[in-house]
């Protein structure tokens, strides 16, 4: 793997953290005696990865000044972590270079066959995102889904700081709980990669400062992937409870660009998609932010 800048304080938090989730009978050690907190202790961590107990406090304590990959995939294994984490773990130590680091990360381009596919995908709600969750367009049953995507100011067009913050967004989430831990591990995992970008900076801040859910979330340390297939419940003013399968059509998956695509769960969310779109069918097929369309798309 290529380097860049480990970020030690992060990573020897993440490391705590993780490691009061196993527990001794996870990894096949008997439970001795009382512990004051759950999970491993440090030797038990450093006995099963083969590295010593100081070498891996110093992890912990971002001490330790360039670990090897092998000391790090050890203690990966030995903790447990599922691929996205232990891809999370190596970037923070450094492992993983950042996506043009330092260089502002501008709202993507939207190219015609972005627009024919948005369109092509109706009545299906389908928007096209970065990896920080910016709304840089959408057809017209996702702008109408959650109330009016063209009247939020297009400063606030990102799913997480709209899901976190606005009460309409909130509100349409059948399952709040699960959908936003979900989306703060997602933040998380891609965060380290994008940590020198000020839009990064920017709505990871104002999700500290506005929604106390974002900052218990974000402190769970919680790494999610991008699962294929998810079932989300939402709630539309318009046409009531819609189930929806969430997809995800990468466009660049190194830059996170993506179309995610709502896909009916069921019969009833078939109809209840479809009316939405006869509802709003006066509106465009498609919207997009200013300053964001392919010189093809402008004119």
């Amino acid at each position: 793997m290529t380097t860049t800048d480990p970020d030690h304080k992060a990573l020897g938090a993440f490391l705590r953290e993780r490691r009061g989730r196993v527990t001794p009978a996870d990894v096949g050690l008997p439970q001795s005696g009382r512990r004051r907190t759950p999970g491993l202790r440090r030797e038990e961590v450093a006995q099963i990865a083969g590295v010593g107990v100081t070498w891996y406090t110093w992890l912990e304590q971002g001490r330790a000044p360039n670990p090897s990959d092998q000391v790090l995939d050890a203690v990966a294994r030995a903790l447990r972590l599922r691929p996205e984490e232990r891809r999370h773990l190596m970037i923070l130590a450094g492992r993983a270079a950042d996506t043009d680091a330092g260089v502002p990360n501008p709202l993507m381009r939207v190219l015609p066959e972005h627009v024919l596919l948005l369109e092509r995908l109706l009545p299906y709600p389908a928007a096209i995102q970065t990896a920080a969750y910016d709304l840089v367009a959408a057809n017209r049953t996702y702008r109408f889904l959650f109330g009016d995507l063209d009247a939020v100011d297009p400063a606030d067009r990102n799913c997480a700081w709209l899901l976190f913050t606005h009460d309409d967004w909130r509100d349409s989430l059948v399952e709040p709980e699960v959908v936003l831990r979900d989306l703060a591990g997602r933040l998380r995992a891609r965060e380290a990669e994008f940590r020198h970008h000020p839009r990064w900076e920017g709505l990871l801040g104002g999700l500290r400062e506005r929604s106390p859910e974002f900052v218990r979330y974000w402190g769970e340390h919680e790494v999610r992937g991008d699962r294929p297939g998810q079932l989300r419940r939402y709630r539309s003013s318009r046409v009531g409870r819609v189930n929806v399968v969430f997809q995800s059509l990468w466009l660049d998956r190194d830059r996170g660009e993506r179309i995610v695509v709502l896909t009916p769960a069921d019969d009833m969310a078939a109809r209840r998609i479809e009316r939405l779109d006869s509802l709003v069918g006066a509106a465009p097929a498609w919207t997009a932010r200013d300053g964001v369309l392919a010189d093809a798309l402008i004119g």
